[in-house]
């Protein structure tokens, strides 16, 4: 049957007001204009984890408590990140412009981030403000991202939602995946934290600028594509000059935390060592810092090292095993005892060992304990080390010289499984000396020391030792910037043994102490002992209890 109805006319439907215009077609087919933009989101992520990488390695380094501080960074970047893809969706008519802004902003943000938050700790004494802060800014600028190239490679071709995630989210996955592991494996260690990150700061510029600027030049405005190649241009100079005088600001920085007399400065590749005083004169002057922190003071050094070895070494003392203490300041003590037989000291980073040795102040402050023939080096993490069978070896005397257990890197050095590692190398009749943190500003921490060591079959006699001339620690106790932390005025100890609580005296063989006798031991005990905190859980592997 043939249908003779007059046809009816099909009218446009009618665009929906504030749509898009048709964009201009683009310079390349568009299988390769999607394989830039993901190339783009590769490098991108790169980059973009570089700079979570960064604040994450900063925040430990200039504030301490890095479990802390990665909290509070992933949890602000996070955060931050949500808000960006909310924000995104304003800018999702112009993607193309939107995206070159984002990437402008963050190239520029997170290639100057590490020298701000130097800065900050430099001189304001305080980085913690300026971290968040950067954290959630840069966290914004990521989070604004994805939405965006959404929008950009859906303008290339148009497919199903679902496949377009999936492609842009492999290639932020991979690139985060290669971002993640040049940072300790090729910038930190090559190019340092300033420079690695300005670098990453251009590079990121070059692909998000470069991408929009060629692939979309043509849904771009001549207006705005100019104002986009001076501000370009101008994050580029901006970076580039900061990457030309990063090796002053440093310097500059330095003599703002340290003082002027910095001798020495170099990133061993396990943390950062500063000595400073004169080239020449009294070992006294000497101070060296560790990660920012005061590790040694040469004007009252002798009272820490004298408290924490000579408690240990009253008895048989033939075969001394030294954890930490690679600037030789303890080996210096056990080495007075002209019947030890050998000593071992197991240190973590060897520059240390390397500036102990060669460091013509460093190396009179310890009397150059690494030249005589009875000391050995064993550069190795003490706890894999204990657990190992160099450790089959049994020694009469172990001294723990390590960070303070509020550092949570050394957390697993004040642990119930490092101590019984411990107690399985001290021959019968053998004591371990273990530097527990400040007893007076941390009793707490002090006390769970002592109370870990119980908890691995030991048997303890806490004692302290007071009266400190400057703000020396060995730990996070005290900044170089004295005057924003008051240094404590005691050092904690525990004396431990195996078999029975060791007595607290001095050897009638020691040689002459400065600070030292067993009148003020046994009273530094007993000034312990007034301050315990009983039923205090021990520190494990598992369970940290070190804040």
């Amino acid at each position: 049957m043939i249908d003779r109805s007059v046809p009816r006319r099909v009218l446009p439907s009618p665009e929906p007001r504030g749509a898009a215009t048709v964009p201009a077609a683009l310079p390349v087919r568009p299988r390769t204009g999607r394989l830039l933009v993901l190339a783009t989101v590769f490098v991108c992520a790169a980059c973009g984890l570089v700079y979570e990488l960064e604040l994450l390695a900063l925040g430990a380094y200039l504030v301490g408590d890095s479990v802390t501080q990665s909290s509070v960074v992933l949890s602000v970047m996070v955060f931050a990140m949500g808000v960006g893809s909310l924000l995104a969706k304003r800018l999702r008519h112009r993607p193309a412009f939107g995206f070159a802004a984002v990437e402008a902003g963050l190239a520029l943000l997170g290639g100057l981030s590490a020298m701000a938050l130097y800065a900050s700790f430099a001189w304001l004494g305080e980085s913690r403000p300026v971290l968040i802060a950067f954290s959630f800014a840069i966290g914004v600028l990521i989070g604004a991202e994805i939405p965006l190239l959404m929008s950009l490679i859906q303008r290339i071709r148009r497919q199903d939602a679902g496949g377009a995630v999936a492609d842009l989210f492999a290639a932020d996955y991979v690139g985060a995946l290669i971002g993640g592991l040049a940072f300790p494996f090729l910038l930190l260690p090559v190019l340092g934290q300033l420079t690695g990150t300005m670098l990453t700061g251009t590079v990121n510029a070059i692909a998000g600028g470069g991408l929009v600027l060629w692939l979309f030049h043509g849904d771009l405005s001549r207006r705005c594509r100019r104002l986009l190649i001076v501000v370009y241009l101008a994050v580029l100079a901006v970076l580039a000059s900061a990457t030309v005088l990063a090796d002053d600001f440093e310097r500059m920085a330095r003599r703002a935390v340290y003082g002027g007399e910095v001798r020495v400065a170099v990133r061993t590749g396990v943390q950062e060592l500063v000595l400073t005083g004169p080239a020449t004169g009294s070992p006294r002057s000497l101070d060296l810092y560790l990660d920012g922190r005061l590790r040694v003071s040469g004007y009252d050094e002798y009272r820490y090292h004298e408290a924490l070895v000579h408690p240990a070494m009253a008895g048989r003392h033939i075969r001394v095993l030294v954890l930490g203490g690679g600037d030789g300041l303890a080996a210096r003590e056990v080495l007075r005892y002209r019947d030890v037989a050998d000593v071992t000291v197991v240190e973590l980073d060897p520059g240390v060992v390397r500036v102990a040795r060669t460091d013509p102040m460093l190396s009179a402050l310890n009397a150059r304990a690494y030249e005589d023939p009875r000391l050995a080096v064993v550069t190795e993490d003490a706890f894999h080390w204990l657990r190992g069978p160099a450790a089959r070896e049994r020694y009469d005397v172990i001294v723990s010289d390590l960070p303070d257990p509020g550092i949570t890197p050394s957390t697993k050095l004040y642990s119930q499984e490092f101590y019984g590692l411990a107690a399985r190398a001290l021959a019968p009749g053998g004591r371990m000396a273990v530097h527990a943190g400040p007893l007076t500003t941390r009793p707490r921490t002090y006390w769970t020391v002592d109370s870990t060591l119980r908890a691995a079959g030991l048997h303890t006699a806490p004692y302290s030792a007071g009266g400190r001339l400057t703000g020396f620690a060995a730990g996070p106790d005290r900044s170089p910037l004295g005057a924003i932390a008051t240094p404590p005025q005691d050092w904690g100890f525990v004396l431990a043994a195996r078999d029975a609580v060791p007595p607290l005296r001095v050897d009638r063989a020691a040689p002459v102490l400065r600070s030292l006798s067993t009148g003020s031991l046994q009273d530094a005990a007993r000034d312990a002992e007034r301050t315990r905190l009983g039923g205090l859980p021990p520190s494990t592997l598992p369970h940290p209890r070190y804040s």
